[in-house]
């Protein structure tokens, strides 16, 4: 007869310890495998309520974990990225969405000699999953299904630890004093509160269920003991969110207290209810028992529980949504005047790579949009000086430079997390073109020195030089465009024809600096002025040179390479298609004499 002793309790231990790191191995597997899906599927976060509620289901599932989605909510908000009122349809989802995984773990409750039965039985198939797993991520050469190995020896590993907890409970039927410590929980206040602080400790709330199904499976747990334990564990899955809470902006702060009002809320209506109609013996009469309450569940029946529960709550509350929404308002009441600052790249979405990396891409789109902008301005200003527009491009420069500091150490965060190769060089491409939008800036401050330098000293460009300089950024304006395009839609095509207008806009350069010298030869022009124009047209040069980096980057991803040099070597020797765009760009902005 086994007896629960010391060996039992570690076996306890490490199939919880298994049964954790198989979760997370799972959960990133699955992740990974979502990659830029996730992404699309917050963008559809609307305020519609059925769709939100269908999208906080689906991503659940996708991760497998709702309290991953809901530190993730906290994150996208605190950022300024989703409405606060957004997030109450994806959390009730995302309830749903978890009774997944507690489908799952009933498996281990299977009993039968039906073989196909059997094979559904975790001690069954999970080896299988993990020897095929193994193989895909040892013998694959391709990411996704080294993804999907990862996924299956995940799973596997999750089973494993379910089934030993199971194991090393089942003594505890045989131990005595263990119905006397089982009656404890017949009072629900104390069930709520075990289960919600078990789950809180372990911060899962499907490990804290496997832990009920291990216990269950002892034939110890009664219908009355489980549901309100069920109940405090979806309480207890809150704890995460509260802890991702702390120091974020009050609008983020309401996640949380929606997601702890939900479950508390939930539960006192269900344990209300049950209570009802246990003491109408509604129970009774339904599954032809004579104390419903003091029934042993079985394993399927914590499952159900759990899955009734969850879609109960949401769909009862769904349409009080408003009401949740004031409560958290009232709650986190906001004081007259205050502002809500967003943190830009909210940390918390490091944990969801795929979505930190939307927007951090986001922001290089920002960058891009600032930077043209910013050039353009400072054009503006050698023609016709403005304090107001020359105070934009500075406060331009300065958000670029903040931009670039924030974004490129969030870049080198995310580059040690576990990602899809589409994401590690979507990560890659970020971290080349950073620099590049900040130096634009840079060019457009030196830009609008030149133009400050016109106006303090009243002087200007002649005639000729005016016409040539207008060609030169009608060209400059055109690669700025053309880049940008290229990179926000990552076309290839577009972007092949960066470098030969870049090439134009050198030609283009040399024959300013020749026309000065033949004008300063012929003592139209001065030698102040020849300073001028020359820091002027060297900083168009650096502006077109920044371009052709961003473009290349744009191609060699699509190549998997990042040789520049290489590249750019390859294009300008014996290349048909750049020598017929040269000639295009050529004539188009030709300087006549």
């Amino acid at each position: 007869m086994a007896t629960f002793d010391i060996f039992s309790i570690i076996t306890l231990m490490g199939g919880l310890a298994f049964f954790l790191y198989g979760m997370t191995v799972m959960s990133s597997g699955l992740e990974k495998m979502a990659g830029g899906k996730l992404e699309q599927m917050l963008k559809k976060a609307t305020s519609k309520p059925l769709v939100s509620m269908a999208l906080g289901a689906g991503i659940t599932i996708a991760i497998q974990s709702s309290s991953a989605m809901t530190v993730m909510l906290v994150g996208l908000v605190n950022s300024g990225i989703m409405k606060f009122g957004q997030t109450i349809g994806v959390i009730m989802g995302s309830n749903i969405g978890t009774t997944l995984t507690t489908w799952l773990l009933a498996l281990v409750g299977i009993e039968s000699d039906v073989v196909w039965l059997k094979m559904m039985k975790p001690d069954n198939f999970s080896l299988i999953f993990a020897l095929v797993g193994a193989v895909l991520i040892m013998m694959s050469k391709k990411a996704k299904f080294k993804d999907i190995g990862k996924i299956l020896v995940g799973f596997a590993v999750l089973m494993l630890g379910m089934s030993l907890m199971s194991d090393s409970m089942k003594p505890l039927a045989e131990m005595e004093g263990f119905a006397d410590v089982m009656l404890m929980f017949q009072n629900p206040f104390l069930a709520v509160l075990v289960g919600a602080a078990f789950t809180g400790i372990i911060q899962s709330s499907a490990a804290s269920v496997g832990v009920l199904i291990g216990l269950a499976s002892t034939g110890a747990v009664s219908y009355g003991m489980a549901i309100p334990i069920i109940m405090g564990q979806n309480i207890g899955t809150c704890v995460t969110a509260l802890i991702s809470s702390i120091g974020v902006n009050k609008n983020a702060k309401k996640v949380a207290v929606v997601h702890i009002s939900f479950n508390v809320i939930g539960t006192i209506l269900c344990l209300a209810l049950f209570y009802l109609l246990n003491a109408f013996g509604v129970f009774e009469a339904l599954f032809h028992v004579e104390n419903f309450a003091a029934t042993p569940i079985p394993v399927i029946g914590i499952t159900i529980v759990h899955t009734i529960f969850n879609i109960f709550t949401t769909f009862i509350l769904f349409p009080f949504r408003g009401a949740l929404e004031k409560l958290a308002n009232i709650i986190m009441k906001e004081k007259d005047g205050e502002n809500i600052e967003h943190s830009m790249l909210d940390d918390r979405l490091l944990a969801t790579p795929s979505v930190a990396i939307a927007e951090a891409n986001d922001i290089t789109y920002k960058m891009a949009d600032i930077a043209q902008k910013s050039i353009g301005l400072s054009f503006d200003l050698v023609h016709k000086y403005d304090d107001k527009e020359a105070k934009n491009v500075l406060d331009f420069e300065d958000m670029l430079d903040k931009y670039e500091d924030r974004l490129g150490t969030y870049l080198v965060q995310l580059s040690s997390r576990s990602m899809s190769d589409a994401d590690t060089n979507r990560v890659s491409k970020m971290l080349h073109v950073i620099g590049d939008f900040e130096r634009l800036g840079d060019h457009a401050v030196n830009i609008l020195k030149v133009a400050e330098e016109l106006r303090d000293k009243k002087l200007s460009f002649s005639e000729n030089a005016t016409q040539e300089l207008k060609v030169l950024m009608e060209a400059l304006n055109e690669i700025l465009d053309i880049t940008f395009m290229a990179y926000k839609n990552n076309d290839v095509a577009l972007a092949t024809r960066v470098e030969p207008l870049e090439q134009v806009i050198d030609e283009l350069v040399a024959i300013v600096k020749t026309g000065h010298i033949k004008r300063l030869q012929a003592g139209i022009c001065t030698i102040e002025m020849g300073f001028i124009l020359s820091d002027l047209i060297n900083n168009c040069e650096r502006i077109s040179d920044h371009c052709s980096n961003i473009a290349v980057t744009v191609i060699e991803l699509a190549h998997n390479s990042f040789d520049t040099h290489k590249y750019l070597q390859k294009v300008k020797h014996g290349n048909e298609e750049f020598d017929e765009t040269f000639e295009e760009f050529s004539k188009k902005y030709e300087i006549k004499a």
